[in-house]
């Protein structure tokens, strides 16, 4: 029996061959009747795309790669959506892998799992390093998202990220504007990695701005960014003596938040009457929270925007660009957790 193909799909959904190319490659600007009616033309006669005779004819497979940390973390599941979308309406699809930050698997992972199938990979490193990527970076295309310090003349690769140490410093300098004087940071990790070293920085530029001194009791070590983490570190906050507890707490996740507010919970302490409550990562786990997470949005859109395009240019240049930093925005939504001011979600 000869191989269904897209002109036989075109005809039996009485749409073009391009409308069908559109519909199976995800671009959005296909209308949802078109997009049913080809589906059902596609099942019907059971059409698979030839990812292989695409690749002959135009060099690329059309699949790029987005390699993350955790994918059960509410930030990053909500940037690969992002991405996915932009992907899309490139004419990519994207295969989403997790890397637990493990450095062999995020090395691994960076080459595209044997750059045969992948056109290019977007990838959230935590813990390898920016010298093993480099040569990676000149021979495949790749683009980086998340921190890293370094100075221009040393970029290895185009690389997405926001102002980590002024996110940090606006959230600070919020819960001291609301006259805290004893404000903890949850979040200081004990691997030393970029986003925690940056998150401190701006931490303590904020107090200094204040004319707060830096207490390192009040910097409990953390190995994870994860809900248990935030809950174990307030726990030890809560554990020192009344007059040394902190009346705030910058927490450097959504979910170190998560935890933090639990363990205040706990110890019925109530938010913000006693501890205000501030964080990083403006998830839609920080909105529906009680009370609603203050929390330091990243414009995921805009990261995923500037990734997905970087790397498209990448793939289709001749000669590639030079290699970039691209710094997405940021913002802070200021909400119960901090100023105590209730506020219905909308609909």
């Amino acid at each position: 029996m000869a191989a269904v193909t897209v002109k036989d799909v075109a005809e039996r959904a009485g749409v073009s061959i391009k409308t069908v190319s559109n519909v199976v490659r995800g671009a959005p600007k296909v209308s949802e009747a078109t997009r049913t009616r080809v589906m059902e033309a596609v099942r019907e006669l059971g059409y698979r795309p030839n990812a292989s005779a695409r690749r002959l004819r135009t060099g690329r497979s059309g699949l790029i790669g987005l390699a993350v940390p955790d994918l059960a973390t509410p930030y990053f599941a909500e940037l690969a959506h992002h991405v996915r979308t932009e992907a899309a309406a490139l004419g990519f699809t994207v295969l989403i892998e997790e890397t637990l930050g493990d450095a062999t698997e995020e090395l691994r992972l960076a080459t595209g799992v044997g750059a045969s199938l992948l056109d290019g990979v977007i990838l959230s490193p935590l813990h390898v390093s920016l010298h093993e990527l480099a040569p990676v970076a000149n021979e495949f295309p790749l683009v980086l998202l998340g921190e890293r310090s370094y100075e221009r003349d040393q970029v290895v690769a185009d690389h997405v990220l926001i102002d980590n140490v002024a996110a940090a410093r606006e959230a600070t300098a919020h819960l001291a504007g609301l006259g805290r004087s004893r404000i903890a940071a949850v979040g200081v990790d004990r691997q030393g990695s970029a986003t925690s070293r940056q998150r401190l920085e701006g931490f303590q530029q904020a107090l200094h701005d204040a004319g707060l001194t830096f207490d390192p009791r009040l910097a409990p070590p953390v190995k994870e960014f994860g809900r248990r983490d935030g809950l174990l570190a307030t726990r030890a906050l809560l554990s020192l003596p009344a007059d040394q507890q902190p009346d705030a707490v910058f927490c450097f996740s959504d979910m170190l938040a998560s935890g933090a507010q639990r363990a205040l919970y706990e110890a019925d302490m109530s938010i913000p009457e006693h501890v205000a409550v501030a964080s990083i990562d403006g998830s839609e786990e920080a909105l529906y929270s009680t009370p609603s997470l203050t929390s330091v949005v990243p414009d995921k859109a805009a990261v995923a925007s500037l990734a997905v395009k970087c790397l498209a240019t990448r793939i289709r240049a001749e000669t590639p660009p030079p290699f970039e930093v691209h710094m997405a925005p940021h913002w802070l939504e200021v909400r119960e957790s901090t100023d105590g001011v209730r506020r219905p979600l909308s609909p």
